[in-house]
């Protein structure tokens, strides 16, 4: 229940109505005064789940998470995320979080059943329409004061809310509140048949030399591993494409996909995709603005009111073998314990010229389990 908060609770009466609309353009409106409020973050991707809006739905549970780590309703989120994708595995792993932090969870147990029963994956899809997978959804909290408040509050506010929302839109301060699809395995994509007549340029001085099938290949490459939700992976092959003598339009076309290409979190990152520190720097060209997530310890740790910095001597949270150090950013002052290892999750961004690297810090975890 959302307690004393009119905004959220006339958010949270909306979505109970199915005007979802109208509930996130009230939350987009107020966002800036909720920053780091878990209770809109979380409110926020229930409604997003239950409109279809499931990128988003998954960076505001991922936001939620931050603050509080350990909450039934955000797993489930994520659970039910991983089952819509066809994830069992990691749909698996949140559920049985779930039962871990509340053992009687219905939804949690109603779900591992459904995948036990239906084990294979061509079975479990033509089971799990979009009306058993709303089953699973965590419910949307409940107001925590009547309609009748809700009204008069909104009576004296929410034109003026709606006013200001558009105001900002139009001034590009917030986003248009228009979804954006998921166009992942969408046709522009694929190549023309004068884009594959003419797949690379002749002339000019390159860092990467490809055929004519190579640069086909590597672009179609790229292509399956985004539609196939592995972005770090495919920024990799897209890097290559940009660093080589494929063709402009071949390029134009990798370029693109960086566009609908997803932050990832620490629950959603493909490890299997994550590079080496000494694969960056052996490399780096290939690794610009990839996320990573590597483990070691802090030094030289510097706090502000705008930023952290430190020097991540990555591969040292076993304090017996360093793989390499490399500079942190982060921007926004962390609490940072010197003396614990330290999950960082980041992105690689090329510094000096080109020929050295940092991390640009998008997430850290930190926990004596790490020892």
């Amino acid at each position: 229940m959302i307690k004393k908060d009119p905004v959220l609770s006339k958010a949270a009466l909306l979505a109970k109505k199915k005007d979802y609309d109208g509930a996130l353009t009230i939350l987009k409106t107020a966002e800036e005064d909720y920053s780091g409020s878990f209770k809109f973050y979380y409110l926020y991707a229930v409604i997003c789940l239950h409109c279809g809006s499931y990128l988003e739905a998954h960076e505001f549970f991922n936001l939620a998470r931050k603050i509080k780590i350990k909450d039934t309703g955000t797993w489930l989120g994520f659970a039910v995320l991983n089952l819509r994708r066809m994830n069992t595995s990691q749909a698996v792993n949140y559920y049985l979080e779930v039962l871990e932090m509340d053992s009687s969870n219905r939804t949690a147990k109603k779900a591992l059943d459904v995948i036990r029963k239906h084990s294979s994956q061509e079975s479990l899809t033509e089971w799990l329409t979009p009306g058993r997978l709303e089953k699973f959804f965590p419910e949307i909290p409940s107001p925590g004061i009547t309609a009748k408040t809700v009204l008069n509050f909104s009576l004296v506010c929410v034109l003026g809310l709606v006013a200001v929302f558009w105001i900002l839109v139009a001034l590009r301060v917030l986003p248009s509140p228009v979804k954006k699809p998921d166009i992942r395995g969408v046709s522009e994509f694929i190549l023309t048949g004068q884009e594959r007549s003419q797949p690379v340029e002749t002339g000019g001085s390159y860092r990467y030399i490809l055929t004519r099938d190579q640069s086909i290949s590597l672009y179609e490459r790229a292509l399956a591993l985004f539609t196939s939700y592995r972005d770090e992976a495919a920024r990799i092959n897209v890097n290559r494409l940009l660093e080589s003598n494929a063709s402009e339009d071949i390029k134009n076309k990798g370029r693109l996909l960086f566009l609908y290409m997803e932050v990832p979190g620490f629950d959603n990152f493909n490890r299997n995709d994550n590079p080496s520190i000494s694969d960056v720097i052996a490399e780096p060209f290939l690794y610009r603005d990839v996320h990573v997530i590597w483990r070691g310890m802090a030094t030289n740790i510097e706090i502000t009111d705008e930023f952290t910095g430190f020097e991540f001597l990555v591969g040292y949270d076993t304090r017996r073998t360093l793989e390499g150090i490399i500079p942190v950013k982060f921007k926004s002052p962390l609490s940072i314990n010197p003396d614990r290892p330290l999950e960082v999750l980041g992105r690689i961004k090329l510094v000096s010229s080109y020929s050295e690297v940092e991390l640009e810090g998008i997430a850290v975890y930190q926990s004596g389990r790490l020892e």
